[in-house]
């Protein structure tokens, strides 16, 4: 991982959109702060695609498409796509399976959930559990008192015995039923509602992120980026980012900021 003052300027000047995971990335201690909203902001009024990509709930999304400035949310480790369209004030909701699948899934969910409550203590059920459409998160460190690496371990390991896939973000575990990812739906979200094949355009795309549920966009994109506190998972990171900044959480998301802004002024 390389300080991000050493991305070079042209680089910076090329790019289109910047997709961002949300948890300790864009907030700091659980709180959006303000010069990281105003990041956001003064990115999507330079003309670029702003996109959250997050493992939170449907429930956060549907708020976040309609109320921050942003072009799209995918949410829930990439179970869909949210976009508000402000001409037709609609709400534009894509998920990768239907209801009825969904259903089925969330059916299931619940004896996983009562497996890791039984067998790993201090787990919870995660807060915003209730706003959720497609998978089941299950904090190890937002509301709890903080476990240890083997009881986070040991969740994912009862997840991924049951068939599902898991990922550890910087606050929960969570698991699904079901193909997709992070990933996937970006790429989904870029050709259907901008036009864009990302994976001829990546170059041209950033994402900031913090965390091991980050790592397949971070090897995916080649401007990628951690703030400061990803490198706490540098141990257990699959893929790590090309860069990091020198400041933490929101902070660090404001660096880069000003740096795309600045490079695209000069």
């Amino acid at each position: 991982m390389q300080p991000l003052d050493r991305l070079p300027a042209h680089a910076l000047a090329r790019v289109r959109g910047v997709c961002a995971d949300i948890d300790d990335t864009l907030t700091t201690d659980g709180k959006l702060t303000a010069g990281a909203y105003a990041a956001l902001a003064s990115l999507q009024a330079a003309g670029l695609r702003v996109v959250p990509i997050t493992g939170r709930p449907a429930g956060w999304c549907d708020h976040i498409a309609r109320m921050w400035p942003v072009d799209a949310v995918v949410g829930e480790n990439g179970a869909f796509y949210f976009a508000y369209d402000r001409a037709a004030r609609t709400l534009v909701k894509r998920f990768r399976d239907d209801e009825a699948t969904r259903a089925a899934h969330r059916a299931r969910l619940a004896a996983v959930r009562d497996r890791i409550l039984a067998e790993v203590p201090g787990a919870a059920v995660a807060s915003d559990q209730l706003y959720r459409e497609a998978d089941l998160a299950i904090d190890y460190c937002e509301d709890v008192p903080r476990l240890d690496e083997a009881a986070v371990d040991r969740i994912v390991a009862i997840m991924r015995a049951a068939g599902m896939t898991a990922k550890v973000s910087s606050i929960h575990v969570n698991g699904w039923f079901g193909v997709y990812d992070k990933l996937g739906m970006t790429r989904i979200l870029m050709d259907e509602r901008f036009g864009v094949d990302l994976d001829a355009a990546r170059g041209e795309y950033l994402f900031v992120g913090d965390s091991p549920n980050d790592a397949p966009l971070f090897a995916y994109f080649p401007l990628s980026v951690g703030v400061a506190n990803v490198r706490r998972f540098a141990a257990t990171l699959e893929h790590a980012p090309a860069y990091v900044t020198a400041a933490a959480s929101g902070a660090g998301f404001a660096e880069l900021a000003a740096r795309v802004l600045a490079a695209r002024r000069a």
